[in-house]
């Protein structure tokens, strides 16, 4: 194997090594392992294997307009596949609605009357500013205000306000799929698009929309007010349907995790929703909910995490922005994947093949939070992939927590960070109990802070690696103001501080690097270390064709 080059002081005490470009080269072209111990090569993600396409279908049927005060549930009862129902812009239909299970596969559309000029065009999310044009259905108690029975499918859903009567408390507000008996009873083939669905500033609901369904999706919508005190409360929530779901473009918010699966055990034997895509969402917490905030409205809805997977297969997880999220009934934690066998009839319960690529993290007391064991028997957490993501002021100081910007328990297997921008006041990582397998950290940019790589009992850097990272890749990474460089592989970087990283201006966060960077193209693949935030952006914007509902797929590689 090359030998490395090692750390040297360089002018003004900074601690950096120096390549030439032909030695850079070569580096680039070798798979290092630290402190001389072999582990295999981490398994990548596999990608979704299926796609919701939302694609609009021209009706083909014929038009059954509802005026206000007009019986909806009687047009639903009358529509046959290839039929719009409209329903007049402004009006209030209050009841606890079904979707009947029909014959045949044409798509039932259920929307505003209202013109499509007075609508965001397809691709465009909705704001409650559009909510003028739409219809209210409104549920009059804790029922839903739409629910899906047995079975039932092909309904699209466009221009419409769901919302339940001040001061109600509420469980789901949308539910798709109810305890299925058999696969047969799973509803399927469900588009939420340009919808509005909100529960009241001060009333508990527990869940926007309970997703336990198959082929469905809910793209470019606006999901608010679900809180609950004393309880874990969701924009939206599965663990009974098997997928593939769409989440793509929507303003979500929800005191407990604004998106969840997993959480209680599937009715079906053998269930793990799967293929996933969630892309170009906004996650958030209003700061309206956050004791002490100037904002704060007075209520203590019970706060988690803005995502978390339980029960999950093959998810994608692109171009979204995650903000606010703070210590109150857990730490802090943003983004949690935590295999959990809920009620411990589950033990196929699994979270594996997750990408979670091209995201903004940032406003939060802790980054990612990963178990690669539940207590009751479950499948291991594996093959997950964080590669291209910015996370910015994740700090315990700020958000309450400590601050870490990953935290890795109980063996996770091929687990692969890579290529990512971190600004986080506490470590880097944080390990404790079963040891990792398959870890890879490299071309990834963060500061030391005082503990680095650290675990339970174990000092920073080669002390933690060794217990609970045998045969970890820890390569060309930068680990800014790092008091513990002898400690750490020597084929990372290590500047004295963020000014002498050299970035396009890190006062004004555009955290590219500068022309003068020292670690321009000094990842293993020649490429910039850290994320490459063009890229992130292009994520986010979306193209041309996820704007208009096809289906793509994300490089993971």
């Amino acid at each position: 194997m090359m030998r490395r080059p090692a750390p040297r002081v360089i002018s003004g005490g900074r601690w950096l090594l120096v390549f030439s470009a032909a030695l850079l080269a070569a580096i680039a072209l070798v798979v290092t392992v630290s402190f001389g111990q072999t582990g295999r090569p981490a398994s990548g993600p596999e990608l979704p294997r299926s796609c919701v396409d939302t694609s609009l279908v021209p009706p083909a049927g014929r038009t059954i307009a509802v005026a206000a005060g007009g019986d909806f549930q009687a047009a639903l009862k009358a529509a046959q596949p290839g039929d719009v129902i409209t329903l007049e812009a402004g009006a209030k239909f209050t009841g606890n609605f079904t979707l009947p299970n029909k014959p045949g596969a044409g798509w039932i559309v259920v929307r505003t009357a209202a013109p499509d000029g007075r609508l965001p065009a397809p691709g465009t999310r909705v704001t409650p500013a559009s909510a003028g044009a739409f219809p209210k259905l409104i549920s009059p108690n804790g029922r839903p205000v739409l629910t899906a029975a047995p079975g039932a499918h092909h309904y699209r859903f466009v221009g419409l306000e769901f919302t339940v009567t001040p001061d109600v408390a509420g469980y789901d507000l949308i539910s798709l799929g109810n305890r299925p008996a058999s696969a047969a009873d799973v509803p399927h083939n469900l588009i939420f698009d340009r919808v509005y669905v909100h529960g009241t500033p001060t009333a508990n609901l527990r869940r926007g929309i309970a997703l336990n369904s198959a082929w469905t999706a809910v793209v470019d919508s606006h999901i608010s007010d679900v809180h609950e005190i004393g309880a874990d409360s969701q924009a939206i929530g599965g663990w009974d349907g098997p997928g593939p779901f769409r989440i793509v473009n929507n303003h979500l918010e929800g005191a407990g995790e604004n998106v969840m699966f997993g959480g209680a055990d599937p009715s079906l034997a053998s269930l793990v929703p799967s293929d996933i895509e969630i892309r170009r969402n906004h996650f958030v917490k209003p700061l309206a909910w956050r004791i002490g905030d100037p904002s704060y409205a007075g209520r203590a809805w019970t706060v988690k995490n803005l995502l978390e997977l339980k029960n999950a297969r093959r998810v994608l997880i692109e171009g979204n922005l995650f903000e606010h999220n703070w210590a109150h009934a857990q730490g802090g934690t943003a983004i949690v994947f935590t295999v959990r066998n809920q009620d411990g009839g589950a033990p196929w319960s699994a979270v594996e093949d997750v990408t979670f690529i091209n995201n903004v993290v940032r406003r939060t007391g802790a980054g990612i939070g990963m178990h690669g064991m539940d207590s009751k028997p479950s499948q291991p957490t594996k093959r997950v992939l964080i590669k291209n993501n910015l996370f910015e002021d994740v700090s315990g100081a700020r958000w309450g927590g400590g601050g870490r910007l990953f935290q890795l328990y109980n063996g996770v297997t091929d687990l692969v960070i890579d290529h990512n921008t971190a600004f986080q006041d506490g470590p880097i990582i944080m390990a404790e109990g079963r040891p990792h397998t398959g870890f890879v950290y490299r071309n990834n940019l963060a500061p030391h802070n005082e503990y680095g790589i650290q675990g339970t009992g174990t000092a920073p850097g080669k002390g933690t690696l060794d217990a609970y990272f045998p045969g970890a890749v820890i390569e060309m990474n930068v680990i800014v103001a790092n008091p513990y460089v002898a400690q750490y592989p020597p084929n990372n970087f290590y500047p004295a501080s963020l000014a002498a990283v050299g970035f396009a201006e890190l006062t004004g966060g555009n955290y590219r690097l500068g022309a003068t960077s020292p670690f321009l193209r000094g990842g293993t693949d020649r490429k910039d270390i850290g994320a490459d935030l063009d890229a992130l952006a292009a994520a986010m914007a979306g193209t041309a064709d996820s704007r208009r509902g096809g289906c793509r797929r994300a490089e993971n590689d």
